[in-house]
């Protein structure tokens, strides 16, 4: 077993990462609100970000078998800035935009829309959540890369 995980680290140790983040926010949220959302266990945002952790362990699992000279570990960096980027900007953006067209909708007489669902509105994180899932995914880099 021990064997199969080295062998394909690459590929493990990014999406258990990503699997025990989940699990963790969603443990975190049946404590905290005293009901099972199993969406969080898919769901974006939230305290840590996962996407940073595993584009980051991934990142440093490269840098430290290939070294940080290496062409992959320039692209794994990269990637990895592109990916907090989005979480921290674009993404955290469209919810604060899904937040307030949520508001707009449900105005009484403001807008004769009917909306069936509400927009997601926890999509990205803030610079906090990308850090600690940064500094997650280095540290789970370096253990096991």
């Amino acid at each position: 077993m021990m064997e199969i995980i080295l062998e394909y680290k690459y590929l493990i140790v990014p999406f258990a990462t990503w699997f025990f983040i989940q699990l963790f926010k969603l443990i975190y949220d049946l404590v905290t609100t005293k009901q099972f959302n199993f969406k969080r266990i898919l769901g974006a945002g939230g305290m840590p970000s996962s996407h940073s952790a595993v584009v980051v362990s991934l990142a440093t699992m490269i840098g430290k078998s290939q070294g940080i000279e290496s062409p992959i570990f320039g692209l794994s960096i990269i990637f990895a800035f592109i990916v907090m980027y989005d979480a921290a900007g674009v993404r955290r953006a469209a919810g604060k935009q899904a937040k307030l067209l949520n508001k707009i909708v449900q105005t009484p007489g403001l807008t004769g829309v009917e909306v069936s669902e509400k927009l997601q509105e926890v999509l990205g994180h803030t610079p906090t959540q990308v850090f600690v899932g940064a500094l997650i995914g280095v540290i789970v880099g370096m253990i096991f890369g």
